[in-house]
């Protein structure tokens, strides 16, 4: 049985509180490459502007979440098979 997957958007977030959460992207697993590595901490990310968040190691912000760092370089989303 195979469901049909949406299309990968140019741009995605997993915070639910941001207006780039799309809830029916995460019910398939996802990938992203990354300057090509696939990276698996990604918080967010833009392919036609190039860049992707990731947490800036244990550092949090003054409500708890992981501190996020910018990082440019070519972006490649991509569903995972399994």
């Amino acid at each position: 049985m195979t469901t049909e997957r949406p299309p990968l958007p140019d741009r995605l977030s997993i915070d639910p509180k941001s207006p780039h959460y799309i809830e029916a992207i995460f019910e398939h697993d996802i990938g992203i490459h990354f300057n090509g590595k696939v990276r698996s901490d990604v918080s967010e990310y833009c392919v036609s502007e190039a860049w992707v968040m990731v947490p800036a190691g244990r550092a949090l912000d003054r409500r708890g979440n992981p501190l996020l760092i910018k990082l440019k370089g070519k972006v490649e989303a991509f569903y995972i098979d399994r």
